[in-house]
């Protein structure tokens, strides 16, 4: 199956990106490059047996947070359905209620919920499952739409009828609330790792996200799975069925932004906690059985940049659902939160082949992606997408002007273009200084005043 879904890819691939970029992703396949050796290692049962006794404490509490867990279900196999509302009542954090919100016409989802529900009932002693049977099916988004309309949790998570959770998902989202809390700063967006799974015991091609990262963001839906989100903000934005399809992405896109304009706190769980299940129908095994998925991913991220009143136009990327922004003119000009942009630095290894050697860097100087051939996309292509970084190296820099004071305080000479090329002049910095160790001084300085850093990987200068 693995096999025939990965052909199916490379031919979508030399359809839509021709030999040579097709020969260069065949490549790095064979190299390994994004492949990681995974296993999934979830809690020990004495971790889970601790979660579920601290959380017995924290559920009595009227101030602990409740989650809705909202799933619309359409003709769901039963194995499938079983999986999931197992997955969901075993929570070690027990506060929470699964709405199912069914279109289906028959009573073959509705008898295997109300058994779920009756022996749920049973052991916990109260009610935590709710059926709530649709007139009609308004496809993913007005279905999902008509059970938030229902629920009654301080926050919601979203979860896909055929997909599941770790035992402790909810154990974690409500650790990180209290933590929130404490601080003054309660989350309104939640989101942790994920990884795939075939249904029985093998899990694999972990994603394992950044915390939030607004450019990434605009170049994929990397958050995806488990999305958890305070219930007015989802409430109020609800699922548009325009964008059915990538609706998930459409609520992030919009959801980020009204938490971004109120200076609201999004969190990031570096743990798997979703498990998405792949079968020949699902999109994570064949990208092909949903093309107007990805359209409508386009369309919703033209609508983000419209909304923020950017003029830029939203164009699809080498890899299916992954886009980019066209900016006109620039970022720099179009966009008053990017005090920077930087590029790759490429240097040829043995006088064989370019690799990246410098770029974008954390705060301690690590280079991203060092040593990657040039036209390889890295870890889930990453490497090809414009992102969010600590620092930028000197030598592949342009300023946008209303940051130049703030450059001349931290590298301590003024702002100069070389002529004709777009970007800072390394030769004016002053002999023996290091353009890595200044760019991570430059990219705090940014950061501190309020300015994002860019690395935009399709600019390049070889050195």
């Amino acid at each position: 199956m693995k096999l025939l879904a990965d052909g199916r890819r490379t031919l979508t691939y030399l359809k839509r990106n021709g030999v040579r970029k097709t020969f260069l992703a065949v490549c790095e396949r064979l190299e390994d490059y994004r492949k990681i050796k995974y296993q999934y290692a979830g809690p020990t049962k004495k971790e889970l047996e601790d979660q579920e006794k601290e959380s017995r404490g924290a559920g009595n509490r009227e101030d602990a947070p409740l989650f809705s867990i909202v799933v619309p279900t359409f003709k769901t196999p039963e194995g499938f359905l079983c999986d999931m509302m197992a997955s969901v009542l075993a929570q070690t954090y027990g506060k929470l209620e699964l709405l199912i919100a069914d279109a289906t016409e028959d009573e073959s989802v509705e008898r295997v919920v109300r058994r779920f529900s009756e022996e749920d009932s049973v052991r916990i002693g109260k009610m935590r499952v709710r059926y709530l049977r649709l007139k009609e099916n308004l496809q993913i988004s007005g279905n999902t739409n008509q059970a938030l309309a229902e629920v009654s949790g301080d926050y919601i998570g979203l979860l896909d009828h055929d997909d599941v959770l770790t035992p402790d998902a909810l154990y974690e989202m409500a650790q990180r609330i209290e933590e929130g809390r404490k601080t003054g700063r309660e989350p309104q967006m939640l989101y942790s790792d994920e990884d795939k799974w075939d249904g029985g015991n093998r899990f694999y091609e972990p994603h394992f996200k950044p915390d939030f990262n607004l450019d990434l963001l605009l170049s994929n839906n990397y958050i995806c799975h488990f999305l958890v989100i305070r219930r007015e903000l989802m409430q109020k934005l609800r699922l548009r069925r325009e964008y059915d399809g990538a609706q998930d992405y459409d609520l992030v896109l919009r959801a980020s932004a009204e938490i971004l304009k109120k200076k609201g706190n999004i969190i990031h769980i570096p743990k798997v906690l979703y498990h998405w299940r792949c079968h020949p129908g699902s999109t994570s095994q064949n990208p092909e059985s949903k093309k107007y998925a990805y359209e409508a991913g386009r369309l919703a991220l033209q609508d983000f940049a419209d909304g923020m009143g950017w003029d830029a136009e939203a164009v699809q990327k080498e890899h299916m659902g992954f886009y980019g922004l066209d900016y006109h003119p620039d970022i720099l000009a179009v966009r008053r939160d990017v005090g920077a942009v930087g590029g790759r630095l490429l240097k040829k290894e043995r006088g064989l082949r370019w690799r990246i050697a410098a770029g974008a860097m954390d705060h301690n100087g690590r280079v991203f992606y060092e040593g990657l051939p040039d036209g390889f996309g890295g870890y889930m292509h990453r490497a090809r997408l414009l992102q969010d970084v600590e620092a930028l190296d000197l030598r592949c820099i342009r300023l946008a002007e209303r940051c130049f004071a703030i450059f001349e305080k931290a590298v301590g000479i003024p702002y100069k273009e070389a002529p004709g090329e777009g970007r800072f002049d390394d030769s004016t910095l002053p002999e023996n200084a290091d353009p890595a160790s200044l760019g991570i001084k430059l990219g705090k300085a940014l950061r501190d005043a309020g300015f994002l850093v860019c690395w935009d990987p399709g600019w390049v200068r070889k050195l």
